[in-house]
Parts: C-alpha cells; structure tokens; sequence
C-alpha cells in the first residue's frame, strides 16, 4: 500500500519505534531471572514480580496513589462538566483559563501552590496535593467532555426544553446522557494521568503520603535491581486494560473526533 506523504509516514514509524522500543526492553528485562537490570534478560523468571507485589513501600504508595487519583478525577469532574456547559454557550474565556494548565509547566505550578498554600496558609501535604492534581486534571475534563457534547445535537435539549422539561429536568434526562461516553473517558484519561504524575508529586509530597511513581523514583536511585522493571509492567498492562476497557465500551475515537469540531 502505498501512501501520498512518505515523509510524513516515515516520521510516524520512526516515533512509534522510539517510544514503543524502550518499553519493550522494560519489560523484558522485568522477566529477567538474574540480580541487575541488564539487557537481554539473563534466563527467565516471575521473581520479580513477586518481589514488587511483597515489598511494603511500593504497596502502600500504590494505595495512596489510587486515593489521590481517584479524588482529584471525581473533583476534576464535578467541576469540569459545568464549565463544559459554559463553554458550549459560548463563553470563550472560561476555556481559556481551564485549559492553561496545559501550558503552565507542572513544577511552575506546583512551587506555586507549595509557596501559597503549604508556607503562606501552613496547609498539610495532602490536600495541597490534591488541589494539584485536580487543577492538572480539568483541562481532560473540560477537553474531552467537550468533544463528547460537540458531537451531540444541540437541537435534542432545546426541544425538551420545549416540550415543558425545566432545565434541571432537561440536564438529567438529556444533556447528561449526552456527556455520558465523555465523562466516562474523561475520567479515564485523568485518572491514568494523576496516577503517574511526578514532577507536582515530588514536589509536594510528604513522608507521611508518597505515590507509587515517586517511591519508584527513590528505590531506582539506591537500588539497581529489576523490581522496578516488573512494578513498571504491571502499572503497563494495568494502563493497558483500562484502555481496552474505554475503546470497547465508549470508543476514543469516536470521542476524540469532536475535538476538532
């Protein structure tokens, strides 16, 4: 098969070759019988794995990141739909102060919620953390729902409206079946996105509440065994399984498509 944009097609092989290749020696190295990261793999075992599932730091931090991730998406939500809706009535400014942390460098953000909230209001680690993630995870929200209610008929809440539903009713019945397949990937995408974050998590983490991607980032720096690769393939096919989940169930692309609507 031949295409039009040969240029274009070999940059495509050639970044899919630079992200995918080092996964996969990620992986292979996790299934490594010997004591050091080293490639290719020396022989074939699951030890690792069973160390990374044993080792206490690692499951307690994998449990705080499933809280914090968990929150900050369901807050991401609840507050993004409504500026979805804002957006959709033509209110531009609102999208453009949801979707500038998209452009604010993570570290930016965090030194500033760290300077303001933890010195200046002397708030604990924790829900500093939280506001972080969730600021960081509002531009999915509003983003992704928004494609979700670009794709829908406009016309389908108006006449409810006009066949006598108040707006709340209209909301419940109409609008929010709509946004449905959006929030649904939404929650999604912000959820993976939280859980491996690092750059605002190291900065305001605390030693009482510590996420599994940072705790990662310690051990790798006093340890040099493969325990890490295996914690990496899990979180891999983990990641993985949600996204089967999300294109069996709702469809990215079909969601994705309103983006550029």
């Amino acid at each position: 098969m031949k295409t039009s944009r040969p240029v274009a097609a070999s940059l495509a092989v050639a970044g899919y070759i630079i992200m995918i290749v080092p996964i996969l020696f990620v992986v292979a190295t996790a299934f490594t019988g010997g004591r050091t990261l080293r490639f290719p793999p020396e022989g074939f075992s699951l030890r690792w794995f069973e160390a990374a599932l044993n080792y206490d730091p690692f499951v307690s931090a994998l449990l705080s990141s499933l809280q914090l991730a968990l929150i900050a998406t369901v807050l991401a939500l609840l507050i993004g739909v409504p500026v979805t809706l804002a957006i959709h009535r033509g209110k531009s400014l609102v999208e453009g102060l949801f979707l500038s942390p998209l452009i604010v460098p993570e570290l930016v953000v965090g030194l500033a919620l760290y300077q303001q909230l933890m010195i200046g209001l002397r708030l604990d680690n924790f829900p500093v953390l939280l506001i972080g993630h969730t600021v960081l995870m509002l531009p999915y929200a509003v983003r992704v729902t928004g494609a979700s209610l670009a794709l829908a008929d406009p016309g389908i809440e108006e006449a409810a409206r006009g066949l006598g539903a108040s707006p709340l009713r209209a909301f419940f019945t109409v609008t929010l079946p709509l946004l449905r397949p959006g929030i649904f990937s939404a929650g999604l995408l912000s959820f993976v996105t939280s859980f491996n974050n690092v750059p605002l998590s190291l900065l305001l983490q605390s030693r009482d509440f510590r996420t599994l991607p940072v705790t990662m980032l310690d051990y790798v720096q006093q340890s040099y065994d493969p325990m890490v690769a295996a914690t990496s393939t899990i979180i891999l096919a983990g990641t993985v399984v949600i996204a089967v989940i999300a294109e069996r169930t709702v469809g990215f692309a079909r969601i994705f498509g309103g983006i550029n609507r």
